[in-house]
């Protein structure tokens, strides 16, 4: 793998959830309430590179300054679809911030991701972007995101996922550098046929019980 750009966030009630997350008896309805818990979780990581704004206000006691960020200046962007299940978790934590939205399908010609929707605030570049996937497998469609946003002009961009693979972590480490990506596992290896393994399946399904 190139030089990685994953940060794996570590933490016992991270590895507890994602435990329960991952087991087949998990029915959708716990499903997506843990998913939305470890997103809350993550989200103390993956925002550390956002910078505040000092501001002044009144304590019940005294004036006093302290730094605070521009939630409208951050954008949740899921990837269609099982990305909207981690919107509710960034915006528990982020209330203020935008929502877009990217979709991507596979060209059955090319076998690459194409982009069949997608949705964001005009003037994209002034943002703080938090790209949401639970899964990062292959890593074609995270990283057809990314130059995707960043051909809007986006520079500022993190990529929030549950689980990871190897592969996915490497091709995104090759081709966007600069995008620090934070998973709560890096998984063992793909399948024969792109599945993370052990992983958890396929989160769109499970998420919204189309299995």
């Amino acid at each position: 793998m190139p030089d990685s750009t994953l940060r794996v966030v570590e933490h016992p009630l991270i590895e507890h959830k994602l435990s329960l997350l991952r087991d087949v008896g998990t029915e959708s309805r716990y499903f997506r309430e843990l998913v939305n818990e470890i997103t809350m979780l993550m989200a103390f990581r993956a925002t550390e590179c956002l910078e505040g704004e000092e501001v002044a206000f009144e304590t019940p006691l005294a004036a006093m300054r302290a730094r605070r960020i521009r939630e409208d200046r951050v954008v949740v962007v899921p990837v269609l679809r099982a990305g909207l299940g981690m919107v509710e978790g960034m915006l528990r934590m982020i209330p203020g911030a935008r929502v877009g939205h990217l979709g991507f399908e596979r060209n059955e010609e090319t076998l690459e991701p194409r982009r069949y929707y997608g949705k964001l605030p005009p003037e994209s570049h002034q943002y703080s972007f938090l790209l949401v996937d639970p899964m990062l497998g292959t890593g074609g469609t995270a990283s057809a995101s990314i130059a995707d946003l960043k051909e809007r002009g986006v520079t500022r961009i993190v990529f929030v996922c549950l689980v990871a693979a190897p592969e996915g972590a490497g091709r995104l480490a090759a081709e966007h550098p600069d995008v620090p990506v934070y998973a709560a596992a890096l998984d063992r290896q793909l399948n024969e046929i792109g599945y993370i393994v052990p992983g958890l399946g396929d989160a769109g399904d499970r998420l919204y019980g189309t299995l």
